[in-house]
């Protein structure tokens, strides 16, 4: 658990994989992205219907978040638990309803 929200291991996954694909070109941009991410994570878990609900990607109960200043990539969290689950952090450009089928 990381303050009031925690990862899957499937997002830990995501994360790992996000930060090496970036800092294979630069360890600073990767760290700006990850830095990013989890305060976008800490912003949800204080208002975690901040995000949308997308339909047209999955039924399954979760919201989405876009991480600025980064709008490839996608939060993809559960609003109603406690603390905070991060289910996925995905970009944009993958088969995101194929992920979380």
């Amino acid at each position: 658990m990381i303050g009031r929200f925690q990862f899957t291991p499937q997002a830990l996954d995501d994360l790992f994989e996000i930060w090496s694909y970036i800092a294979r070109d630069s360890a600073a941009a990767a760290d700006r992205v990850e830095e990013s991410i989890y305060l976008a994570c800490e912003l949800l878990a204080g208002s975690p219907l901040a995000g949308t609900v997308r339909r047209d990607l999955t039924s399954l109960p979760v919201r989405f978040w876009i991480v600025p200043p980064f709008p490839n990539y996608f939060i993809v969290y559960d609003p109603k638990t406690e603390p905070l689950q991060v289910i996925r952090v995905l970009h944009g450009a993958r088969n995101i309803p194929s992920i979380l089928s």
